[in-house]
């Protein structure tokens, strides 16, 4: 079922196709809050509050994008609200725009990079994760950054900056190109 077709048998309450749509996108936007929210319990209930909100608003969806980049910016504004709930302070440092690269070997390689790199990024302080996810990961602007955690774009990027540095540093430790 493609997925304007499913959009609307969703949106006409047709519980077999909201289920399929759960099904289909759920594992991928666990592994999106999970990038937000290190707890798994917390991340699980990110994404049943994220997928309220899909059903609620699906009749907002108007097909000018991708169904899945739909949902998981409402997967990541409910992670960043969750997080707003729990912390009320981000660390200010200093900043630096250049994208985060890794340089794969292999793929075996490539796999236990992308798997080790992710564990890290887990461990990284709470601003420096979740700036990081959003710039390097997600794709979001410095701006859009700022507007959604309500710090200034300067914190965003010298989060981001942060980030970076604390990832080399560690990614040199495993002896991990980038």
């Amino acid at each position: 079922m493609d997925d304007e077709t499913l959009v609307q048998k969703c949106i006409s309450g047709n519980a077999e196709a909201q289920r399929k749509l759960f099904d289909r996108f759920s594992p991928l936007m666990l592994g999106v809050a999970m990038r937000y929210i290190k707890d798994k319990e917390r991340s699980e209930d990110v994404l049943q509050d994220g997928f309220i909100k899909v059903f609620k608003n699906l009749h907002r969806f108007e097909h000018k994008g991708s169904l899945e980049g739909w949902i998981r910016r409402i997967i990541v504004n409910t992670a960043l609200d969750q997080i707003r709930k729990y912390k009320k302070e981000q660390t200010n440092v200093e900043l630096d725009d250049s994208p985060f690269e890794i340089v794969q070997k292999s793929d075996a390689v490539e796999r236990l990079q992308a798997e080790v790199l992710m564990e890290i990024v887990q461990e990284l302080p709470d601003g420096y994760r979740i700036v990081f996810n959003m710039f390097a990961i997600e794709g979001y602007s410095h701006k859009e950054i700022a507007e959604q955690l309500n710090i200034t774009e300067s914190t965003s990027k010298s989060q981001y900056s942060r980030a970076k540095s604390v990832l080399r540093k560690t990614l040199k430790k495993y002896n991990i190109e980038r």
